[in-house]
Order: structure tokens, then C-alpha cells, then sequence
């Protein structure tokens, strides 16, 4: 055994049987875990009543639903890392405090000038808790199973986790019909579920000795954050600005040199000789596209609904299902398709799926009637569900000299820096068409040109959850203009949705090129014997597609049955997570 390798041994106490002990340990992540997955939606239902309850900009609430993401992307390898070092357990518990804590304090965020610092702030801790939380749970399931039935309990790990991801939209849109709030604080029971299973378990507190690899974690963290805000802030700075470029390309320079720092280290943060491989290296440029899409569809789609469709949080939430439904057959057939033929098929078949469907969402946008878009958004769902878990499970069996627990370190923090920049960018891009569209239609009807453009950026900063009940106040020509285009706004935010649709179908599109550049077939240390089941490494797809799980923002509503069969046997060909 290398001393990378965690000991394999099933969990045991001197209270009850191993079977009884792994069962309650795997409930226990499983509830602790749960947060992070239904963290990834809920937020975005409340969106708008949040923006009109504490008077954010549309941009500042961009920043709260991003700060989770970003942090989640900037800690998840430090996270594994010091689970390693500290314990699994350790850090598990650390991780939950810390993320149910930061939720409580974002239910009872005060209103005024300080409430968009709160909420940024103690989402960003959200995500670091997130990011303590994941990795150390994960390594726990692993080391609580022995290795005969390691995968099958990842593959209930995922499947059950990833399921919440689902109901996140229907949770926030019951929560929020009584307060925004309660889309933070229904953590707190959940919390408490795990922390006491824990207990009950009596999860060891595993651990090894090795250093952390701190000025590789600055580095990641610095250049992650610094890219991303200048992404988020062209919408006020300007693309042509030059500190919006600097920022951008600063961070990307940041990151250059992570990646030149890296390679010298014996120990270090993120093993990145896995890139070597053509297959694993297309594999992750083909998530990160799909992941620009993915987590920033449930933030526009959730305030689109409500404000262009006029739709109350819970038939937003009822809008975000038909998504989730696309997503979870999809999941089965590609996961089918990885087992006979490989990721490839899967990742092209998905990547123009996914494009079409973005594609004539966007065209059915201005139509205003969710009835004629929902088949569309299934087929948008069912193109990314196509290529998450088949491109993840690739990656994984691909990468064989590395261990479990690096490749998902890698996975993750790929996922999550492109929901950031998704986000960012998708963001950018929807308060500039608004404000143009706006002060096109205000210019229109009289109002002087200056006079347009203000109350056009005002709109746009502002846009709320009932954009057609709550008629803007005031007694100006200006306010009176805005009150009687109230319905051509309407329509100018959905026109502002539909190129932020379009964007999507693109990245998609570019994720199909990419996927030509993938050799295909299967890893050569998979037997053909193990082709019915995707072979080693199929758990590790949950794993490794789960980054929104870890993540917050990215995590995916994955079914098991295409690929769980494999997972029963992946863990007896690889190493155990370090």
C-alpha cells in the first residue's frame, strides 16, 4: 500500500455491528451534504423578493448567488487537503458548523446599506464551509466501506444527494411564499440530523501527515476571485475598460503561475500531470463549457420566470422542473452510452443537444408563455445531462496515476470556476441588453436621451420578482414613462434573457468541437469484461460530476442506474482518496 493510501477497513465501534455503523455514517454525510446540494437552487427562487426586500442591484445579487460558487472553486482542493492532514471527521464537523452557521447569519441579514456586504460575505463562508465539508464526507463513505461494497454505497451517496438538487426549486418556492429567509435557515435542521448521526457513528477521525501547500492555495484563490470580479464588474465598469481586462487578465496570470508553482512541488495542492492525458484534458474543457451553462441557467431562468413571465416563486420553481426532468432521463441514456461505447458519443450527442435547446428556448423567450417553452427547456436539460456524469466517469478512469481524491480536487474546482465565470460573464451580458433595450423603448416614447439612459440603468440594476404588480412610484415625466412602458419592459428583460440563451447554446456548441478532439473509446486498463458497467472509476463519476454538490452552485440532479452497476466494482482497481 502506498502512503498516499488511506487504510481500508470497514467502520466499527464497540456500540454495534459494521453493517449498522455504515449505515449510519453514510446517512450522516448524506445529510450533511444535503446543504450543499439544495444550496445550489434554492437561492436563486428567492432571488428576486430578495432584491426587492433589502434593495440590491440585479449585479449586487449576482454577487451573492457567485460569492458561494467562487469560494467553493477557490478551497475545494485545500479543503481535501486539510481533511487529510486534521481528519476527515474533523474537518466534516468544521465544514458543517461553519456552512450552517454562515446560513444563519444570511436568514437574518439586517436591512440598509450593509445588508449586500452581509449576504456576500456570509455566502462566501457558505462556500468555505462547503468546500471544508465535501471532501472530508466524501473520504469518509470511502474509508467506512470496505472495498466489495465501497461503490455501491457511492453510488447511493450520489444518487440520493444529487436527487435534492431537484427539489431545491420546489422547497424555495414553498419557503419563500412565507419569507426569503427560510431559504437560509432550512439548513439548520439538517445540520443538526448530521451532527447527531455523527455522533452515533462514531466516525473515526482519520488522518496522515503532510503539509499544506499554502502558497498554492493563495495562488488559486487569488487568481480564481481576481478573474471572476473582473468578469462581474464589466457590467459596471465596461468591457473596453481597462480595469475590467486587468483584472481579468491579471487573475489568468495568477493562475499561470499556480500552474508553474505547482510543478515544482513534491506535495502539491492539485497534481496537474493528469492534463498529460489528451482524453482527461478534453474531458474537463468539455465540463467547463457545459458548467458555464448549468449553475447560471437555475439564477436567469428563476428571475426570468418572475419577472418577464409574471410567475410566483413556485411556478418558477415549477419552470426550473421541466429542466431537471430533461436532465435525469438524460442522465440515464448517457450513462448507457458510456458503458457500451464510451464518453465521446455521449459528450457530442449532449453538446448539440444541449445547444439546440438553448437555441429554441431563446427564440420562444418573447413569446412570454412558459407553455410554449417548456419543451425546450427539458431538451436544454437533457443536452447537459447527456454530458456530466460520461465526461466526469472519463475523466477519472483516465487519470490513473493519479488517486481519487486529486482528479475530484481537479474536477471540482473546474466546475465551479466555470459556474463563476458563467455567471459573471451571462450577468454582464443580461444588465447591458437590458439597459439598451430599456432606454431603446423609453427614448422611444419622448423621454430626453440622458434622462432614458439613467432610468434604463436604474431599471435594469433593479429588476425585481413582480416586474408587472408593483407599478414604479413617483410623479415625474420620467417615472410616469417607466410606468406606462411597464409591459414593454417586460418584454425588453425577456429580450435580454433570450441573448443570455443564446450565449448558453454557444458554449455548448463549443464544448461539441472540443468533444471531436477527444481520442474515444475506453481507457485501456478497463478490461471488456467490465464494459457493462462502466468498469472502474464509475462511482467516481458521481464523484467527480458532484463538484455543485461540494460546490454549492454546480451540482447536478444525477440518476444511478447508468452507471451505479460499475460503481460497485471502481474502487478495486484504484487507490483510495488521499
Amino acid at each position: 500500500m502506498s502512503s498516499r493510501e488511506a487504510p481500508e477497513r470497514p467502520l466499527t465501534s464497540a456500540g454495534g455491528g459494521p453493517a449498522a455503523r455504515q449505515t449510519l455514517t453514510l446517512a450522516a454525510m448524506l445529510f450533511a451534504v444535503a446543504m450543499t446540494f439544495i444550496d445550489q437552487t434554492i437561492v436563486s427562487i428567492a432571488a428576486p423578493d430578495i432584491v426587492r426586500e433589502l434593495s440590491l442591484s440585479s449585479s449586487g445579487m449576482q454577487w451573492v448567488i457567485n460569492a458561494y460558487l467562487l469560494a467553493l472553486a477557490a478551497f475545494f482542493a485545500l479543503g481535501g487537503r486539510l481533511a487529510d492532514i486534521f481528519g476527515h471527521r474533523l474537518m466534516m464537523v468544521i465544514g458543517t458548523l461553519v456552512f450552517v452557521v454562515s446560513s444563519v447569519l444570511c436568514g437574518v441579514v439586517p436591512s440598509g446599506g450593509f445588508a449586500q456586504a452581509w449576504l456576500v460575505i456570509f455566502r462566501a463562508t457558505q462556500g468555505l464551509g462547503a468546500a471544508l465539508m465535501f471532501p472530508a464526507a466524501l473520504a469518509v463513505v470511502v474509508e467506512a466501506f470496505p472495498a466489495g461494497r465501497r461503490g455501491r454505497a457511492l453510488a447511493l451517496f450520489f444518487g440520493l444527494s444529487g436527487a435534492l438538487t431537484a427539489v431545491g426549486p420546489l422547497l424555495g418556492g414553498w419557503l419563500t411564499d412565507w419569507t426569503w429567509r427560510a431559504v437560509f435557515w432550512v439548513n439548520v435542521p439538517i445540520a443538526v440530523v448530521a451532527l447527531v448521526l455523527v455522533g452515533l457513528a462514531r466516525v473515526p477521525n482519520v488522518r496522515r501527515r503532510e503539509r499544506v501547500d499554502v502558497t498554492g492555495a493563495a495562488l488559486v484563490a487569488i487568481g480564481l476571485a481576481l478573474s471572476v470580479f473582473g468578469f462581474m464588474q464589466a457590467s459596471a465598469w465596461g468591457w473596453a475598460s481597462a480595469a475590467t481586462w486587468g483584472c481579468v487578465v491579471g487573475g489568468l496570470a495568477v493562475l499561470a503561475v499556480f500552474v508553474r508553482y505547482e510543478r515544482t512541488r513534491a506535495h502539491p495542492l492539485i497534481r496537474l500531470a493528469v492534463f498529460k492525458d489528451r482524453a482527461f484534458t478534453v474531458d474537463m474543457v468539455v465540463l467547463f463549457f457545459a458548467m458555464l451553462a448549468f449553475v447560471p441557467v437555475f439564477f436567469f431562468a428563476s428571475v426570468y420566470a418572475q419577472v418577464s413571465l409574471s410567475a410566483s416563486p413556485n411556478q418558477a420553481a415549477l419552470f426550473l422542473l421541466y429542466f431537471f426532468v430533461g436532465f435525469a432521463v438524460a442522465s440515464q441514456w448517457g450513462g448507457r452510452i458510456l458503458d457500451k461505447q464510451g464518453a465521446r458519443p455521449a459528450m457530442r450527442i449532449g453538446s448539440i443537444v444541449g445547444a439546440v435547446g438553448f437555441a429554441l428556448w431563446a427564440g420562444k423567450a418573447t413569446s412570454l408563455s412558459m407553455h410554449d417553452q417548456w419543451p425546450y427547456v427539458a431538451l436544454a436539460g437533457a443536452g447537459i445531462g447527456f454530458i456530466l456524469a460520461p465526461a466526469s466517469t472519463d475523466a477519472v478512469n483516465r487519470a490513473i496515476d493519479a488517486s481519487y481524491g486529486e482528479v475530484t480536487g481537479i474536477s471540482q474546482t473546474v466546475r465551479n470556476y466555470a459556474a463563476s465565470v458563467g455567471l459573471a460573464v451571462f450577468g454582464t451580458v443580461l444588465t447591458h441588453t437590458t439597459t439598451s433595450r430599456v432606454y431603446d423603448t423609453l427614448h422611444g416614447r419622448g423621454v430626453p436621451a440622458a434622462a432614458a439612459h439613467d432610468a434604463a440603468r436604474h431599471v435594469a440594476q433593479s429588476v425585481t420578482g413582480q416586474g408587472d404588480s408593483r407599478a414604479p412610484s413617483g410623479s415625474g415625466a420620467v417615472s410616469s414613462a417607466v410606468r406606462d412602458a411597464a409591459g414593454s419592459i417586460r418584454m425588453d428583460f425577456a429580450e435580454a434573457n433570450r441573448v443570455v440563451f443564446y450565449c448558453m447554446a454557444a458554449c455548448l456548441a463549443v464544448a461539441f468541437f472540443v468533444s471531436l478532439r477527444h481520442p474515444g473509446g475506453r481507457p485501456a486498463h478497463l478490461v471488456p469484461g467490465e464494459a457493462a458497467g462502466a468498469g472502474p472509476g464509475a462511482a467516481e463519476s458521481g464523484a467527480a460530476s458532484r463538484g455543485s454538490g461540494a460546490s454549492g452552485a454546480s451540482g447536478s440532479a444525477h440518476g444511478t442506474s447508468g452507471w451505479a452497476s460499475g460503481a460497485r466494482r471502481a474502487f478495486r482497481t484504484r487507490r483510495a482518496p488521499h
